[in-house]
């Protein structure tokens, strides 16, 4: 009997290691494939994007946020991998009647690690979680050194339309804006909180507007209406899986920040 904790706090006892997964979480759907687990993966989300042939193997059981209960009862899973973000504790608890629920709670960069060593020990992958681990650590580190003397600047990262809403404290995409060296002008507003763009200069007056691929996918005339209300502020167009997925995604977050730091100095 091997008993682990979740990042919820939740104990999980099983018996052997789970063999038949369902992730409702896109960006664990690409770890758990980073893994080696893709023969034990037998459900996903219909956003769990990468790799895209999974698509076409693996049985869709709905969303994120709205899932085909009966889909998800009838393919008989071992455990079902959530998360805190992603899906409702109300999700959370129906499927709890179903299998153990493994919910992972991602905020920081120690959080990512820890989950990837957690999966290590559930699906009896240490090996491989340790190797991942190990190069994200020199990614990381290597990081860190590349951006030790660029200046900080004031940033809004937009996530939505109507209303219009940009990530603020307690979250990844926050946690990876303060590594960039971007001071974000909402962090101490909220998670996601809505904003009044007429209200962006007294609030902070930003250096830099970042509008996002996902949750939201902004276009030219968003960046033309946000762009009114901003003093100097330059946009910028950047790819929502590098800032807001976590596991293995995170090893090519690296070299896209780079390439982004680039951009801004021209």
């Amino acid at each position: 009997m091997k008993q682990l904790t979740d990042q919820l706090g939740t104990l999980h006892s099983f018996e052997t290691a789970p063999k038949r997964i369902i992730s409702l979480v896109p960006s664990q759907t690409e770890l758990l494939f980073d893994l080696g687990l893709e023969e034990k993966i037998i459900g996903i989300t219909k956003f769990c994007v990468h790799p895209y042939h999974l698509k076409s193997t693996k049985k869709i059981v709905g969303g994120t946020k709205k899932i085909h209960f009966e889909k998800i009862k009838l393919l008989q899973p071992d455990i079902i991998i959530c998360n805190k973000e992603e899906n409702t504790l109300e999700i959370v608890e129906q499927l709890s009647a179903i299998c153990p629920v493994w919910v992972t709670n991602i905020v920081s960069v120690e959080d990512n690690f820890q989950m990837i060593s957690d999966f290590g020990q559930l699906f009896n992958c240490r090996t491989e979680a340790q190797k991942w681990n190990d190069k994200l650590t020199f990614a990381l580190n290597d990081f860190k050194k590349y951006i030790h003397d660029i200046p900080s600047k004031k940033a809004a990262y937009f996530i939505w339309k109507n209303p219009y809403m940009v990530a603020g404290k307690d979250t990844y995409i926050n946690e990876l804006l303060k590594l960039n060296h971007f001071q974000n002008i909402y962090e101490e507003k909220g998670r996601y909180p809505e904003i009044e763009l007429k209200k962006m200069r007294l609030e902070g007056d930003p250096d830099l507007v970042f509008l996002s691929s996902e949750p939201y996918p902004f276009k030219e005339e968003d960046a033309f209406d946000i762009g009114r209300f901003t003093h100097h502020a330059k946009t910028i167009f950047v790819d929502g899986e590098m800032f807001s997925w976590h596991g293995s995604r995170l090893l090519k977050a690296f070299p896209y920040f780079k390439l982004l730091h680039e951009r801004l100095k021209n």
